[in-house]
């Protein structure tokens, strides 16, 4: 606003002390000017509340708001009145219903169609090379070995580049088996101490680096995988072999199955949570009570000599090895930070992935067997 408009100065007391606009929250004694004075005004423009920038200009605009009854140009006769700083908040528009999450259905975890698929493709090749030429069964648990030291190792480099020798494992490893079914615990002795002297050796012509924890992991590779795969083949050296070697699987396979069916449907105190989060005591409940119940029918019909309560023992023996060798693997799982050791067997994982239980039940098996009947 132009100051010489006024035409005249400002009255004492209204004005403050710069001319160019009321002071603010003054009110004025009477009249702020006379007619003469009224004649060469014009009304006071509304100015718009903006955010304030500092300065004078702000100065200017602040004052102007707040001083005296305003009129707009439009309607004259209507003071202007100022919204209130702090307006009662609008009540929220009502908002549309939110549709109710539905309960999840409880899921598997797996395929268990390729599952059951793979299992009982295997289960049809074991039984076949089992019950025709036990030689030939003797060559199906080398191949299994075989592969499962390729997956433990590969994964040994890929997780924490530990280079174990995988030459001299697959060799002595093979070599192991056959020895176990030939000569007995005698020749799968001597097969492990040549295979852990193999792997010092091979390891030697890489450089100095790693090589103490390359030819540990080689070493632990030869006894966890082969070794123990070597007491099946000398179950398989007895008269009724082949008939242990399928109590055997079945009483692992049962395990398996009673821990998984009766953990999914009823599992609500976990076993494990540090190893292996989806195990649960009533799943080891139910694997013991399937294994004793295989056991018990097992030992009376299809091993010479033996009774039902040897059954019994025995289904409980495999239930906690089993369980045992699951927690084993998951631990080595865990540390390498995968969930399954490989992708060969849909459904299923690795073939490490289901040697896990038989590996440690195998020797448990053989011992109790050795035990209740004899070596046959």
């Amino acid at each position: 606003m132009n100051d010489s408009s006024w035409g005249a100065p400002p009255q004492a007391g209204y004005w403050g002390p710069s001319d160019r606009g009321p002071v603010q929250g003054a009110a004025p004694a009477g009249p702020a000017y006379d007619a003469h004075y009224a004649q060469q005004t014009r009304p006071m423009p509304i100015v718009p509340d903006v955010p304030e920038h500092g300065g004078d200009q702000d100065h200017d605009q602040g004052t102007a708001r707040l001083s005296g009854p305003l009129f707009d140009e439009h309607q004259s006769a209507q003071p202007y009145a100022a919204a209130p700083r702090n307006p009662e908040p609008m009540p929220d528009a009502p908002q549309p219903a939110q549709p109710q999450p539905q309960p999840q259905k409880k899921s598997a975890g797996r395929d268990l169609g390729a599952a059951i698929g793979v299992g009982v493709g295997l289960g049809v090749v074991i039984i076949a090379s089992l019950f025709v030429v036990k030689a030939v069964f003797v060559g199906v648990i080398a191949v299994a070995v075989v592969m499962g030291l390729w997956e433990l190792t590969k994964r040994l480099d890929e997780r924490k580049g530990i280079k174990a020798p995988l030459v001299p494992l697959a060799v002595g490893g093979a070599a192991m088996v056959v020895a176990g079914y030939v000569r007995g615990s005698e020749g799968a002795w001597v097969a492990m101490a040549l295979t852990a002297l193999a792997v010092l050796v091979w390891r030697m012509t890489e450089p100095p680096e790693g090589y103490l924890k390359d030819v540990t992991a080689g070493l632990f590779a030869a006894f966890y995988v082969p070794f123990l795969a070597t007491f099946v083949a000398m179950m398989l050296m007895a008269d009724d072999g082949a008939w242990r070697v399928l109590t055997f699987l079945v009483l692992t396979v049962v395990s398996d199955t009673g821990a998984y069916a009766v953990g999914w449907r009823f599992g609500r105190t976990k076993l494990a949570p540090r190893i292996s989060p989806g195990k649960t005591r009533e799943g080891l409940l139910g694997a013991v009570a399937f294994a004793m119940a295989a056991g018990a029918l097992c030992m009376q019909f299809a091993i010479d000599g033996g009774t039902w309560w040897q059954g019994l023992l025995l289904g409980l023996a495999v239930a906690v090895s089993a369980t045992l060798g699951d927690l084993g693997e998951s631990m080595i799982k865990r540390d390498l930070g995968i969930k399954d050791m490989g992708t060969l067997l849909p459904g299923h994982g690795g073939i490490m992935d289901r040697l896990d239980s038989l590996l440690p039940t195998a020797p448990v098996v053989w011992l109790l067997l050795v035990i209740f009947v004899g070596s046959g």
